[in-house]
């Protein structure tokens, strides 16, 4: 019967899971004796989480626990495994800090229970481009990559404020702010709320646009929420615009949810990339199907 621990605090989590973690000498074992056939989750609301469920039962991973928290918890715990070289296994995704600052690996998934490789997508309320075409238009022309996102995310992971990781950023990249904001006018005081879930990757790309926009004259509110009513937010009108919608894999419940109550105005990073994710000193384990052997 496929198990899950849900709400569980930091420091139990991490208690819990390096109790589970086998001995890094232990070459011989099983990946599912090495972690105690535990995955460390996070939120248990985030589409990576359906996802994992999902995984769980096409591998038939039934005797499995899957423990839920925040994403910092997941870090956090990965973190002490690591500087231990302690097998762990956990919901991984990119972008995220982590895969910069630790050799990981994903584990082939060839039964595609995560999917095939993701995008972010920008949607806005509807007829939110017709009241404001100039955000729109900036919103729909704001693509980048995973390292420039990178470098916001791992100072942030640091310590440092967004906003000011953010205004750095822009700062540094004047051509590539100029490309996101051809054709774009400046406005005076022109108001716009922009929704966004509390990951890594959204905390940059809304902070950098964010900034972008108070640049050109806007009025900014920054709105941190869980995946659910960021959706909402759109739907409602609540809210104007959102940088986190990942699709079509991890929010595909919310976009059918809410279809016909949003509009998709562009793509801001491809090839996005989610599932298990261990270190790679984890040499006998490469597949989610190892988890059974």
């Amino acid at each position: 019967m496929l198990k899950k621990i849900i709400g569980i605090g930091v420091s139990a989590m991490l208690a819990l899971s390096l109790a589970a973690c086998g001995s890094e000498n232990d070459e011989n074992a099983s990946a599912a004796e090495q972690v105690n056939k535990t995955i460390i989750g996070i939120d248990p609301g985030s589409g990576i989480m359906s996802l994992t469920d999902k995984a769980m039962k096409d591998y038939d991973l039934n005797d499995w626990t899957l423990i839920s928290a925040s994403s910092a918890a997941m870090t956090a715990t990965l973190k002490k495994s690591y500087d231990r070289k302690k097998p762990i296994i956990i919901t991984g995704w990119t972008p995220h800090w982590m895969f910069s600052r630790y050799k990981l690996k994903y584990l082939d998934d060839p039964k595609q229970s995560y999917g095939s490789a993701e995008e972010i997508h920008t949607i806005t309320r509807k007829g939110f481009s017709k009241e404001q075409p100039n955000a729109a238009k900036l919103l729909s022309q704001f693509k980048w990559t995973q390292d420039e996102m990178g470098e916001i995310m791992i100072k942030v992971e640091e310590g440092e404020k967004p906003a000011k990781v953010a205004a750095e950023y822009v700062n540094k990249h004047k051509d590539q702010i100029a490309e996101w904001t051809k054709g774009v006018q400046k406005v005076k005081g022109d108001k716009i709320n922009l929704a966004y879930v509390a990951w890594d990757s959204e905390i940059a790309s809304t902070n950098v646009i964010g900034k972008v926009l108070e640049d050109l004259g806007y009025e900014v509110t920054l709105t941190q929420v869980e995946a659910g009513p960021m959706w909402t937010a759109i739907a409602t009108g609540s809210a104007d615009a959102s940088l986190s919608a990942w699709l079509p894999n991890t929010h595909k419940a919310y976009a059918a949810k809410y279809k016909g109550k949003y509009d998709d105005i562009g793509t801001s990073m491809t090839g996005v990339k989610m599932g298990l994710v261990v270190p790679q000193y984890m040499k006998n384990v490469n597949s989610i199907e190892d988890l059974n052997k």
